[in-house]
């Protein structure tokens, strides 16, 4: 029996045609953007496709329409042996973290991917991408399971952990990586699997789709001259329940007394304050340094190596499930829930 794969397109600038009044990119029809892959049809893998209507800028990407992708996974699961998501490049890794939490125990691929240039131009790294997508989606190993049962980007030959993963580039085509965490397949002549860095589910169960999500969660970053008042401003914010604190190197803060008791106040009143490395490569060390230490005495948790994308989408996440319960939400930001984490000692 063929493989089946579920095409979804959300927008992007795949799927873009340049207006000729204008010379602005907008969303064409779905049926156009396949009628410039005529390779798909040499595909022995059957597939379907869902446009959600209208197309959106990932801009425009939002919680609402995470859940919105995560229905439409979760109702057609059965249907397909993997999924490829069309989507923006701008948002395209907080999409592929807020999925990873919100289709627990996966089972089957789950493929972002994109382009820098409409699929309709000559210079176009969509059509490769598109097609080696669908190629892993459809990939199975001897036992019959998916070869990557996870949430990846596919993007400039190779694929990547999804909650791994940060856009680098707006100018090339290898737009993505993940700094963290090694290529999970490496597309060149061959396609290679890197098998012992792919998660691997509990076959025996079914995969779970979580639909919540609560965005009562802000990201800042330290700077040299960063202000008290705003600072107190933000962490007395009714409603607000976590922080994403981009800090120096390895999660270093200036000293000041005025911003460790405002972190103070801020985590004794139930919020949720998570310190995130402003470097693309390397892990939040808190004890290393004697500023980091005090960060730790004013109750703010390491965010280890995470991507703000995947810490910000996870304390999404965590919140919904344990909306007036901080301290399991902090417990559960130091475990690796879906390989988004390296955890150390």
């Amino acid at each position: 029996m063929n493989a089946r794969v579920l095409l979804i397109y959300t927008g992007g600038t795949i799927g873009m045609n340049r207006n000729p009044q204008t010379g602005a990119l907008e969303p064409f029809d779905f049926e156009h953007l396949l009628q410039n892959v005529p390779e798909l049809e040499q595909f022995d893998i059957r597939i379907d496709t869902y446009q959600f209507q209208p197309p959106i800028d990932s801009s425009d990407m939002s919680p609402r329409r995470w859940t919105d992708l995560s229905h439409c996974i979760a109702d057609h699961y059965d249907e397909y042996d993997g999924f490829v998501v069309l989507h923006g490049t701008d948002t395209m890794a907080y999409t592929a973290s807020a999925l990873s939490y919100m289709l627990e125990n996966l089972t089957k691929p789950v493929i972002f991917t994109g382009s820098q240039l409409p699929i309709g131009q000559l210079r176009t790294d969509g059509k490769e991408n598109l097609i080696t997508s669908i190629e892993i989606a459809a990939a199975k190993d001897d036992r019959g399971h998916a070869r990557v049962p996870e949430v990846g980007i596919f993007f400039g030959g190779h694929l990547l952990r999804g909650n791994r993963t940060t856009k680098q580039s707006a100018e090339e085509f290898n737009a993505f990586e993940s700094f963290n965490y090694p290529h999970l397949v490496d597309a060149g002549v061959n396609i290679v699997y890197h098998q012992n860095r792919i998660l691997q589910p509990d076959w025996s169960r079914k995969m779970t789709p979580h639909f919540r999500l609560d965005n009562n969660v802000i990201i800042f970053s330290l700077f040299p001259g960063i202000r008290e008042d705003l600072i107190r401003h933000i962490i007395h914010t009714p409603n607000l329940k976590a922080i994403v604190m981009r800090t120096f190197g390895s999660g270093n803060a200036p000293s000041s007394p005025w911003l460790l008791n405002a972190l103070k106040e801020g985590t004794h009143g139930g919020k949720v304050i998570v310190n995130i490395s402003q470097c693309m490569q390397g892990a939040v060390e808190m004890g290393r340094y004697d500023c980091g230490y005090h960060l730790q005495q004013a109750g703010v948790i390491s965010g280890f190596d995470s991507t703000v994308e995947s810490a910000v989408t996870k304390l999404m996440f965590l919140q919904s499930h344990y909306p007036d319960d901080p301290d399991t939400v902090r417990t559960m930001m130091r475990q690796s829930l879906r390989g988004e984490i390296t955890v150390t000692p």
